[in-house]
Formats: C-alpha cells, sequence, structure tokens
C-alpha cells in the first residue's frame, strides 16, 4: 500500500514552495499566524492522536503556530463555548468539527460574522460549512462511508448486524449505522446500541446484545473506542473470526484484529489529512488569497488484510 508513501512525498512537494513563504515572512507576509482546531473527542479517544500529529506537523512545515483544543469529556455544549473562547482569541483560523450542527453552527457562524477564517473538519457536511459561512470542508461523508460499508456487506452475503455506537449523542455517529443499514436494504430499528464511552460497559453490552440475539450476522464499530471492547467480547464469545466484523477508523488493536481475521476490514477516513491539510490551505489563503475550489473529501476507503504493511507501520500515529 503506497498511500502513505505518496502522503508523505506531497507532503514534502507542499513544503518546498513554503519553505519560500517563510523567506517572504519577513516582508509581512504571513508571519506569526496562529490556527486553532477544535475537536468535539473527549480526551479518553486515542483516535485524535492522529489529528494532534497532523496540524503538528503541517504547522512543523508550513511555519504556523497551531493549538489543539476539545471538551475533555466530548460535551457538545462545552465544545461551543471553547469555539467562542477561540473566536475571542482572534486567531488567523479556526479548524472545527460539527459534529452536531443544532449545538454549533452558532458559534461557528459568530466566529465567521468576527472575521475569522474557519475550515469545518472530520464532521458535519459540505452543505452545513456552506451554510456556516466556512471557506470549505475537509472529511469523509459519514452516511456515504456507511451505505458503502453496506452494500460492502451486502455482497458478502450478510443480512443482519449490530452497530456499536459509543457515541450516540453525535449525529453523524448515527448517519453511520443508518448508511449500513440502508446499503444492506434493511430497517436500522434497534440494531444500534448505545454503548457508552467505558470500555467494559462497551464488552457487556455487546456481549448481551449477542447473547439476546444470536441469529446476528455481523457487527459494525464506529471507532477505536467501541471496536477495542467488541475484540474481546468477541473472543469471550467464541465469535472472533467466526462473525463478520467491519469497522470506521485505524489504531493499533484494530489493525491487528485485521491482521488476524477477526475485523474484515476497517474504514479509513485518513484523520492525518483532515489535521494536515485545511492548516496547508489556510496558510496560503492568509499569505497569498489562493484557496481550492472544492471541497475535499479524504475517504473512505477500505483497509484489509492484504493492504496492511503502511498501515501496520503508521497506525495511531498518522493512520
Amino acid at each position: 500500500m503506497k498511500t502513505m508513501t505518496k502522503l508523505l512525498a506531497t507532503a514534502a512537494l507542499v513544503a518546498a514552495p513554503l519553505a519560500v513563504a517563510t523567506t517572504a515572512q519577513a516582508d509581512g507576509h504571513g508571519d506569526d499566524l496562529t490556527y486553532i482546531l477544535i475537536s468535539h473527542a473527549p480526551d479518553s479517544d486515542s483516535w485524535w492522536n492522529t489529528i494532534k500529529n497532523g496540524i503538528a506537523l503541517a504547522g512543523e512545515q508550513v511555519g504556523v503556530n497551531v493549538e489543539y483544543r476539545n471538551p475533555p469529556t466530548g460535551d457538545l455544549a462545552d465544545m461551543a463555548r471553547i469555539i467562542e473562547q477561540a473566536t475571542a482569541s482572534n486567531p488567523d483560523g479556526i479548524i472545527t468539527t460539527l459534529a452536531d450542527y443544532d449545538v454549533l453552527s452558532g458559534p461557528v457562524s459568530a466566529a465567521v460574522d468576527a472575521g475569522v477564517d474557519v475550515i469545518i473538519m472530520n464532521s458535519g457536511t459540505p452543505d452545513q460549512a456552506r451554510e456556516v459561512g466556512a471557506l470549505m470542508y475537509v472529511g469523509q461523508p459519514e452516511y456515504d462511508a456507511g451505505y458503502a460499508a453496506g452494500l460492502r456487506a451486502a455482497g458478502d452475503g450478510i443480512g443482519s448486524f449490530l452497530c456499536v455506537n459509543h457515541y450516540i449523542v453525535q449525529p453523524s455517529s448515527t448517519e453511520r449505522c443508518q448508511g449500513f443499514a440502508d446499503g444492506l436494504g434493511i430497517e436500522l430499528g434497534n440494531q444500534m446500541i448505545d454503548a457508552g464511552q467505558d470500555p467494559a460497559e462497551i464488552k457487556n453490552r455487546v456481549m448481551a446484545y449477542l447473547n439476546a440475539n444470536p441469529e446476528t450476522e455481523a457487527v459494525l464499530t464506529l471507532g477505536p473506542t467501541s471496536a477495542d471492547p467488541t475484540i474481546l467480547a468477541l473472543d469471550e464469545l467464541g465469535l472472533a473470526g467466526d462473525i463478520y466484523f467491519g469497522t470506521f477508523d485505524l489504531g493499533d488493536e484494530i489493525v491487528k484484529a485485521i491482521k488476524a481475521g477477526t475485523i474484515q476490514w476497517g474504514i479509513d477516513q485518513q484523520p492525518f489529512l483532515q489535521a494536515y491539510l485545511p492548516v496547508v490551505v489556510l496558510a496560503n489563503y492568509d499569505r497569498y488569497g489562493v484557496l481550492p475550489g472544492n471541497n475535499i473529501n479524504s475517504g473512505p476507503g477500505f483497509v484489509t488484510a492484504d493492504a496492511l504493511a503502511k498501515v501496520e507501520e503508521f497506525a495511531g500515529e498518522f493512520r
């Protein structure tokens, strides 16, 4: 798999012309630029380490200051306040998720009205990004990714499933489950459970559901937070490798499970790109007034056992 090789090559090409930009900073072109990335993720969600690495590398390569902020428990009202506080600090740009449009659109629109350039990343949609006045959207359309996964599973003969939703208050999480059901051509119904964030509780709830619904043909998890305990649950139930298992996102345990045959595929939305590209775009926009004409879809892509070498090398860091 050559994705990371190409990505790092692209990063090098991006960095080369921006070395000239660093020279130009002496003439007042974009010196002391500061961008703040705000996510909805709780501190416990290790998946976001790749996001942190992405903005750090981009900031270093293009010569700007970057900060990462998030609500420690994942509370969206707290996130809204963080966006307001970031706006008040008058940064050159804000990169933010739009996990719940109803809760976050107001603070994001207010940032735009205050003259702060905004890019929506990871969650939300291109249409919603346009509605709040953002420059663009960088991410994976969640319903479309779920639907593609459902079509793939349907082609593999799957007709029922359990969706382990560890962040049910975030609408985009439900879109993943709904898209999967629609791709299978079945009703979502009670096949989605509110798993919560606690690993032990997630494991117990998965085991309880599968014990009560032994005819379930597949399991879908929405990231490492739900995938890792589900792997343990399937091991304990003796179902590892026997029940069809797909997951969103990647992580160390997910990669190991794909390699072992416990997980059939992982959907890679390439979070590195979701963090890295907005920093590069904002820096070029501030310095030269140039902006891509389209939103950027960072995923979905399916990672399977036959394409693990580069993913395994960088899992949890850049993948």
